[in-house]
């Protein structure tokens, strides 16, 4: 899977979004990541839409990661829970 992650941030064929808070966002993010708050996701679904998928969902741990890449699959958007975004950073 790190490898397919990977593949998509270093060929800018995905968007990273980051589900932690505002406050989280601010203490650090991957670079050119977009903040949307797990609480924000069902109102910013044609946002998500547009954005190149699959999009990359990340967090502090990969737990709201997960809950936020399973309901966007559900509504029809390819993403993948990419986990901690400090997983990201080597990329």
């Amino acid at each position: 899977m790190i490898n397919a992650i990977e593949s998509l941030i270093k060929e800018g064929k995905s968007v990273i979004i980051d589900v932690r808070t505002p406050a989280e966002f601010m203490g650090g993010h991957v670079a050119n990541s977009i903040n949307i708050p797990l609480q924000e996701i069902h109102q910013r679904l044609t946002e998500l839409s547009g954005y190149p998928q699959p999009l990359l969902i990340c967090c502090a741990s990969g737990m709201r990661s997960a809950q936020a890449a399973g309901f966007l699959q559900e509504q029809g958007i390819s993403c993948i829970n990419a986990g901690s975004w400090l997983d990201l950073l080597p990329f």
